[in-house]
């Protein structure tokens, strides 16, 4: 895949960015690194304890016995094999050779105890090599992340050493002992303002969907509206701890599944299995997660008339059609005319003014436009917001950069001040800087306490 700046502002965005994320590079973040050994010191006995729980069970054992070499933990089609050939478990889902999963989902759907101390290992082993990243990565106790403009086919960014970006947030034990590592400088604090559904805004600046245009200009909640639809629940209220739940699962396994390409099968597997945790197969009143205080969502459906996971698949069958067909018809046929675009010129070129060129997928040509473009409104913004800091030499200072979110350094004295000029350069500035944007942009913004970890960041209202 090539890339090409098709302009000197274009050029000059890269060249900016770079030099500003040098900057970012250069003030690090402190790390506490005697938490990070005794954490990590935990975590390794933690896994090697339930690794020998998982060696002494009767699983094991069987295991061992239907095979010749010792069984590998970490080896997916040994104990593919000893589940679905041996034991003849009926698989919750197929890899895309046709056997039997053993991802994590996989597994947990099974719900075999033994095999439930496998997957807390995986987890605490994955949340142990950040903490490992940490350690080999840290400087005198400061991290130093690099930031890379040139490694993304989509022009978004990157980091490594360590991965900023990648660390966790979603889970929330994994998000609280890796973040709780990281601190601002003495005194300070740490402060997150994120672009709020900026890839969503950027797509509609291409397709111009009027109904998508309506829920920006309007601020209705979308994946309410789609939670609603797709768990047929008519006095859906976002504010309700279970019904807020459905919603972030509608969010994460549906609508933006669907705007960057996916199809109702897998829809249907991150709905109901892994976010509903519903088994595969028929279903009983009491499976799944709260829909409201003594209901559970399987006993919600079934009163619906969707007894099985096969029901579920074509309900949400019929939920794409709608989405696609009536809902945001214009985006569809967007699509549509993009990639017939995309398949007479062999590039894409995004409203930044860069064009990719190459062999691309159908949604690789319809996402990297709006990939690109989203990042380089938040690199614009960061741009902006690193020549204002330096330049007037406040104490406050930009540290990272992650995907749609800023990453601050705070003096606590500043904070109201930086607040204000950081929501006039992404809200009001960028639009100003570039016309093609005709939908209107938000931050949110989230604030550690002073001397606190970035496991404790709280909303900001504002």
């Amino acid at each position: 895949m090539e890339q090409h700046p098709r302009s000197l502002e274009a050029y000059h965005l890269l060249h900016e960015g770079t030099l500003a994320l040098a900057n970012a590079e250069r003030n690090g973040i402190r790390v506490d690194m005697e938490y990070v050994e005794n954490k990590y010191n935990h975590m390794t006995r933690q896994m090697a304890r339930k690794e020998r729980q998982f060696e002494e069970s009767q699983f094991y054992a069987d295991w061992k016995a239907s095979q010749e070499k010792e069984p590998n933990l970490n080896s997916g089609p040994q104990l593919a094999n000893f589940l679905y050939e041996v034991k003849k478990l009926k698989p919750p889902k197929l890899t895309p050779s046709g056997r039997g999963s053993t991802d994590k989902d996989s597994l947990a759907a099974l719900n075999i105890p033994e095999l439930n101390k496998i997957l807390e290992v995986r987890k605490l082993k994955k949340i142990r090599d950040y903490l490992e990243a940490f350690r080999r990565e840290q400087v005198n106790g400061w991290l130093h992340p690099f930031f890379n403009l040139h490694l993304v086919v989509t022009y978004r960014s990157s980091a490594d050493r360590p991965n900023f970006q990648n660390i966790p947030k979603r889970d929330k034990e994994a998000m609280t002992i890796t973040r709780k590592a990281l601190y601002p400088r003495p005194g300070n604090q740490l402060l997150e303002v994120d672009y709020s559904g900026l890839e969503v805004r950027i797509a509609a600046c291409y397709h111009k969907d009027p109904v998508m245009l309506k829920y920006i200009d309007t601020g209705y909640d979308m994946h309410a509206d789609m939670a609603a639809q797709i768990f047929m629940i008519d006095d859906f209220d976002k504010h309700k701890p279970e019904h807020a739940y459905l919603r972030a699962a509608t969010k994460n396994g549906f609508v933006f599944p669907q705007f960057y390409g996916d199809y109702f099968g897998n829809c249907a597997e991150y709905l109901a299995v892994e976010w509903g945790k519903l088994p595969a197969g028929k279903w009983t009143y009491d499976q799944g997660v709260m829909v409201e205080e003594e209901r559970t969502l399987a006993k919600h459906l079934i009163g619906k008339g969707i007894h099985t996971y096969q029901m579920f698949v074509d309900h949400l069958k019929a939920i794409e059609e709608d989405f696609w067909g009536k809902r945001f018809k214009h985006y569809a046929r967007w699509k549509e005319r993009h990639w017939h675009q995309y398949q007479k010129t062999g590039y894409v070129d995004l409203h930044t003014g860069f064009r990719c060129r190459g062999f691309m997928t159908k949604n690789d040509a319809i996402n990297y436009p709006v990939q690109g473009a989203a990042f380089h409104c938040l690199l614009w913004a960061f741009i902006q917001l690193n020549k204002f800091l330096t330049t007037y030499k406040w104490k406050s200072r930009v540290i990272g950069q992650i995907h749609d979110a800023i990453v601050l350094d705070v003096d606590p004295k500043e904070l109201n001040s930086v607040i204000g000029h950081i929501k006039k350069i992404t809200t009001e500035d960028l639009p100003k800087a570039w016309d093609w944007i005709n939908v209107p942009l938000d931050v949110d913004f989230e604030v550690c306490p002073v001397d606190g970890s970035w496991a404790e960041k709280k909303e900001l209202s504002l």
